[in-house]
C-alpha cells in the first residue's frame, strides 16, 4: 500500500497550499490513500466541518485532529456524522467522535488509522499505551488489516521515540505530529514499521510554527505574553511523508519525507 500523510495543516497558508497541491501530489506518488492533520487548520487551532469537506473534496481519505479537537465547536457533532474523521483515542468512549478509523480502498485492502495523543505537557486524558493496546486487540497486520498507521500527538521527542519502539512490528507506521518541524530521522524500525518523530507542518514559511513571529519574540523578550498569536499569512509550504507497505505482512518496506515549496 502507497500512503502520503500531510502534517500539521496551519491556518490559511497551509490550507492553501495542501488545497492546491494534494491532488498533484497524489499522482506524483500514485498514493493508495491519502492521510491530513488538520488539527490547526481553522485560524491555527482546531478545524471546522467546512474545512473538512475541502480537504475531502481535494482527495484526502481520513482526516486526523489532536489536542486542539475541541477548539471549534461547530466540528463536535462532525465528528460522530463522519467515520472518516478522528480524534485522539486516549479521550475515550464517551466524547464525541472516534478515535480509530477502517478506509477501505477500491481493491478491497483495508487501512486503519489511529491517534493517540501524548502525556506529557498535554491535557490529562486515558493512558495512551493502555488505549493503543485496547486499539491493537481489534486490529492486526496480515489478518483484518492491510495497514495500519498511528498518529502520534506530542509534545517531546523522547515520547514519540518511546511509543515508536512499542509499535514496531505491530503497525505499519508510527508518525509524530504536534511539534510542527519537520525532523530528520525517517526511517524503519528494526521490526518494520516506519517511524519520524515529526512529520512537520503544512503552513507558513518564515514564522514560528505557522504563527506570524512578532508575538512569540516578544514573549521571549518579555518574559510573559503581551498579544495574541495570529497565523502568519507568508507563503506557505508542504510537509508531509509518504510510505509504502507490504500487502502480505503490513510491515513497511519504504518512507521518506517530504519538504516541498510551490
Amino acid at each position: 500500500m502507497r500512503i502520503l500523510y500531510f502534517g500539521d495543516i496551519v491556518a490559511r497558508s497551509g490550507r492553501d497550499v495542501v488545497l492546491e497541491n494534494l491532488p498533484l501530489l497524489r499522482r506524483e506518488y500514485n498514493a493508495d490513500a491519502v492521510l491530513i492533520n488538520a488539527d490547526n487548520a481553522a485560524h491555527g487551532f482546531g478545524t471546522t466541518p467546512s474545512l473538512c469537506k475541502a480537504f475531502f473534496n481535494a482527495g484526502a481519505d481520513v482526516i486526523l485532529t489532536g489536542n486542539h479537537t475541541w477548539n471549534q465547536a461547530e466540528i463536535i457533532p462532525f465528528l460522530d456524522e463522519n467515520k472518516h474523521i478522528i480524534r485522539p483515542i486516549n479521550y475515550g468512549d464517551s466524547l464525541a467522535g472516534r478515535g480509530v478509523c477502517t478506509f477501505e480502498l477500491p481493491s478491497g485492502k483495508i487501512l486503519v488509522v489511529a491517534e493517540v495523543l501524548g502525556a506529557a505537557f498535554m491535557e490529562s486524558v486515558e493512558n495512551p499505551i493502555e488505549a493503543l493496546d485496547k486499539m491493537l486487540q481489534k486490529y492486526h497486520l496480515g489478518t483484518n488489516a492491510n495497514a495500519i498507521v498511528v498518529d502520534l500527538h506530542a509534545e517531546t521527542t523522547a515520547e514519540k521515540n518511546a511509543f515508536g519502539l512499542y509499535l514496531d512490528g505491530k503497525v505499519s507506521a508510527a508518525l509524530g505530529t504536534h511539534t510542527h518541524v519537520q525532523t530528520a530521522d525517517a526511517q524503519i524500525l528494526p521490526n518494520g514499521t516506519a517511524y519520524i518523530t515529526d512529520v512537520g507542518m503544512c503552513g507558513a514559511e518564515h514564522s514560528v510554527i505557522g504563527f506570524d513571529s512578532k508575538a512569540p519574540i516578544a514573549r521571549l523578550s518579555r518574559r510573559f505574553p503581551s498579544e495574541r498569536l495570529s497565523p502568519s499569512t507568508n507563503k506557505g509550504f508542504i510537509n508531509a511523508v509518504f510510505i509504502e507497505t507490504d500487502d502480505n505482512t503490513g510491515l513497511a518496506t519504504h518512507i521518506e519525507s517530504i519538504f516541498r515549496h510551490f
